[in-house]
């Protein structure tokens, strides 16, 4: 089913120019061969680079995304679950638990359709989620089977072999009648110095050769959480644990807004494709509202900090290994640490402040994501939620009393287990908000 159809959806904002998002294909030309494409390819197989000819801004906010960076062999925690649970992200015939990788239903959507795992065979495996992966989506079916199991990333959609456009522009029936055998074919004041490959005809674009490449209407798809539900909805281990639950935490939140309004928004008409989520420094300061108030009461410090989740899903959501952990200090005149809420990382000492899902085996203990045979506990910021936390502090020589909420990827222990696998500066906790009260 259709998310739409469980939730009021409003229709993201999104418009964009006629070569402004619709990705265009290029031909047998030896230019195209060298960007990893000819005409007798089919349409999974374009790269990025071929659309970076017309669309060069889109394709610069793509290529920072995690969308573009998104398999093993560019992104480091998942790569490092991959080797781990699969194999080498550059050999083929990898298996998990005896069948296809059911990872690269997201990771590698591309390499999916031709169940393949040598995701360096051709740039449109290797870039992960590109421009062809999503503009190419039909229709979302929802991800729950008749069987039980749930159908993830391509699994959840039909997809077609024609470009998918938002709406406004991507309607070139009646743009086709007018423009006769003009190959540029644009009316009412669009750009007539290029030439138009949406109305089914070959033509030339920078010097490189085009092939027709007819475009369908698809707003319901791509204006709507539909685009993003395959991937970003949730996903169960193999004993049925969930281990991410977006889509549920989003329909629970009764959130008006849809996905694309926050991790897609428009600027001059145009949508953001940088889609920004939990890697995005940006992104994660503006999440949260942060504040602390402190008050001097005798010999104590009262110091009452107030977290509120500005999402329509959980803070931190997704992977079920990102967490949040909160740093409460007190300082003397000369800048000197006083008193803290905890030495280091404090999951062990105040576990008020380390806000995280915990996942469990049949014994209760807490396990890693592939292993847990359940949910244990779970005081991650549910959606729109606005939470107080209190610190009594000695009052003796404190003039300044700071508090900072820091982000985390990946566990604690998950961080000291894969050591040098995954870079420092992808595992270092970023600081996203912080608070001053001086006495």
């Amino acid at each position: 089913m259709s998310l739409i159809k469980k939730v009021p959806v409003v229709l993201s904002a999104i418009s964009v120019s006629l070569l402004g998002s619709l990705f265009i294909i290029n031909s047998a030309s030896a230019n195209a061969k060298a960007a990893g494409s000819s005409a007798d390819e089919s349409i999974h197989h374009i790269s990025a680079t071929v659309c970076k000819t017309c669309h060069k801004e889109t394709y610069k906010q793509w290529k920072g995304s995690m969308h573009a960076n998104s398999t093993a062999l560019k992104d480091p925690i998942h790569g490092a679950f991959y080797r781990k649970v699969a194999g080498a992200p550059d050999k083929e015939g990898v298996k998990y638990a005896k069948d296809y990788p059911v990872c690269l239903q997201c990771h590698a959507p591309n390499a999916a359709k031709d169940k393949t795992t040598k995701l360096d065979a051709k740039p449109a495996y290797s870039e992960g989620v590109n421009c062809i992966a999503c503009h190419t989506l039909k229709k979302f079916n929802g991800i729950q089977g008749k069987d039980g199991k749930l159908n993830l990333g391509l699994q959840a959609y039909d997809y077609a072999d024609k470009i998918q456009g938002t709406g406004r522009n991507s309607n070139h029936l009646l743009t086709a009648l007018k423009a006769g055998g003009d190959e540029f074919g644009f009316t009412d004041g669009d750009d007539d110095k290029k030439p138009n490959p949406h109305l089914g005809k070959p033509v030339t674009v920078d010097g490189k050769d085009i092939p027709a490449l007819p475009m369908e209407s698809n707003p319901t798809q791509l204006r709507t959480s539909d685009a993003c539900m395959g991937c970003h909805d949730k996903r169960s281990n193999a004993h049925g644990v969930p281990l991410c639950a977006t889509g549920d935490e989003y329909i629970a939140s009764n959130a008006k807004a849809d996905c694309l309004s926050c991790h897609m928004p428009t600027s001059g008409g145009k949508s953001d494709h940088t889609m920004g989520g939990g890697h995005s420094l940006a992104m994660l300061q503006r999440s949260v509202v942060f504040s602390m108030e402190s008050k001097k009461e005798g010999a104590t410090i009262k110091s009452v900090i107030t977290m509120q989740n500005k999402q329509p899903h959980t803070m931190p959501t997704g992977a079920p290994f990102r967490n949040l952990h909160l740093k409460v200090t007190a300082y003397d005149k000369s800048g000197n640490v006083v008193w803290e809420n905890a030495k280091g990382h404090p999951g062990k000492t105040d576990k008020q402040a380390y806000l995280r899902l915990v996942l469990v085996d049949d014994k209760g203990k807490p396990t890693a994501p592939p292993t847990a045979k359940a949910q244990g506990a779970d005081n991650r910021l549910k959606a729109f939620e606005k939470r107080e936390l209190s610190y009594d502090i000695p009052a003796k020589d404190v003039v300044l009393v700071r508090s900072e909420l820091y982000y985390n990827l990946l566990w604690p222990g998950l961080v000291k287990k894969f050591g040098k696998k995954i870079p420092a500066d992808v595992t270092a906790p970023k600081l996203i908000a912080a608070s001053e009260n001086a006495l």
